[in-house]
């Protein structure tokens, strides 16, 4: 990766395109720290103390601290992720946005149109239920009105769509995807906090964080996994296909042999954020009606416990969690695998090509041996996000560090994210050293 950086930079273009990147990035942590009129950062951190891992924890995480701080960045791009999401759902079910989306790069551009207005308005609905649950809680806001309302909720909305305008420049101007950086940055960005939380922190078992085999262990620890991540997410298997030889006028086509690659981990870091956001909406619920008062006893308190990591202190509170986390997990990785890769589309696009896989007839048999291995790979992806996402869930429940409850999440996103944006470089430079027929 570095040897990859070091050669993009000596390209002048890749060099303006990376300068841009970074300075984009360094607006976006400057927008993190400009406060909000009327609300109270104390306020907001009280908000976040008060209970487990719940949407506005990974808000927190998602925007480097911003939402924690009551700054105009609070909600980062989420209600824009949330408007993707739901736009690449509806495509499956409604026809006309099925037809914008086969329509190439025009009715991509209308589909990403769609989708940002939709993320604006998705923004101004949570910002609103945001100001709700803090105006309950009596002194987060210090000057309750309608035009503190407005004031509020519009400087959170007008936040949001100013990552989205500043995440479209970079994926124009810069390198890699823009809004996936902006995540990433302020992900990346809490790093040297949760370290010190870590070297400050006493353990539950009398540890001291701050010793020398503690940071060993934790650094082997991130060392391992990081490597398991890596392996896991550019792991693929692929199918042989050949394609049969046609003679056109007097040119001969195909005969060529090739192959379909379908990766272990097809939907990516999508499942595990599916998952959290389904068990953490209970707790979300609970504190916008009470305006962050959780239950601190009763039947409540256990069923919230069973549904939010860190919540509870219970042991068996966290193996509940762990499980159903996992289960939804493997759900959310067959659902997304569905809707993102169609075996029946493939086999018949083979099949108008004049490909086939060896041993396997064309049409319905090889979609149903696409389906087949595609199963089979959703399968060991969905034990590997499992894993990845509960070890920090049970290492957090044992040692009592509710810090590392969605370690699991941020890592597949600054994993992916890296690699992703390193592939784009080596794809720049690769097409500026190619040489043309002319030269």
């Amino acid at each position: 990766m570095l040897q990859t950086l070091r050669n993009a930079w000596k390209i002048p273009d890749l060099r303006r395109r990376i300068l841009f990147t970074l300075m984009m990035l360094v607006i976006f942590r400057f927008g993190a720290h400009i406060p909000v009129p009327y609300l109270s950062s104390e306020a907001m951190q009280t908000f976040l103390g008060n209970g487990g891992t719940d949407l506005f924890s990974l808000f927190d995480v998602f925007t480097g601290g911003a939402f924690s701080n009551a700054t105009v960045m609070a909600m980062g791009v989420s209600p824009y992720i949330n408007a993707s999401i739901i736009i690449q759902l509806l495509t499956v079910a409604i026809p006309s946005l099925e037809r914008l989306a086969k329509e190439g790069v025009e009715g991509r551009k209308k589909l990403n149109k769609i989708t940002r207005y939709l993320g604006i308005a998705l923004a101004f609905v949570q910002g609103s239920g945001l100001y709700v649950t803090l105006y309950n809680m009596g002194s987060a806001i210090t000057n309750p009105s309608v035009l503190t309302f407005f004031v509020i909720v519009l400087t959170f909305t007008a936040g949001t769509a100013f990552l989205i305008w500043l995440g479209e420049l970079i994926t124009e101007k810069g390198l890699g995807n823009g809004v996936s950086l902006i995540i990433f940055a302020g992900i990346v960005s809490r790093i040297p906090s949760a370290a010190y939380s870590l070297w400050n922190l006493k353990l539950a078992t009398g540890i001291n964080a701050g010793g020398l085999i503690f940071v060993a262990a934790v650094v082997i620890v991130a060392i391992a996994a990081i490597t398991f991540v890596v392996f896991f997410s550019d792991a693929e298997r692929r199918i042989p296909v050949q394609y049969a030889k046609r003679v056109v006028g007097r040119k001969m086509y195909g005969g060529q042999s090739t192959n379909i690659p379908i990766k272990v981990a097809m939907g990516g870091v999508m499942p595990i954020i599916f998952a959290s956001s389904i068990m953490a909406f209970p707790a979300t619920i609970v504190r916008l009606v009470t305006g962050g008062n959780m239950p601190d006893s009763g039947v409540g308190y256990y069923i919230l416990g069973c549904l939010s990591a860190g919540y509870a202190s219970q042991w068996w509170t966290s193996v509940v969690y762990a499980v159903l986390y996992a289960l939804l997990i493997v759900f959310f990785t067959y659902f997304y695998s569905s809707i993102q890769f169609n075996p029946i589309e493939l086999a018949n696009n083979m099949k108008k090509s004049g490909g086939y896989i060896p041993g396997i007839r064309p049409g319905r048999p090889t979609s149903e041996y696409i389906a087949k291995i595609s199963s089979r790979l959703n399968l060991v992806g969905a034990f590997f996000l499992a894993i990845v996402a509960i070890l920090p869930v049970i290492v957090g429940a044992v040692f009592q560090i509710t810090s590392l409850q969605i370690g699991g999440t941020s890592l597949l996103i600054m994993e992916g994210v890296a690699l992703e944006t390193v592939r784009q470089i080596e794809s720049q430079m690769t097409m500026r050293h190619y040489k043309g027929f002319l030269e």
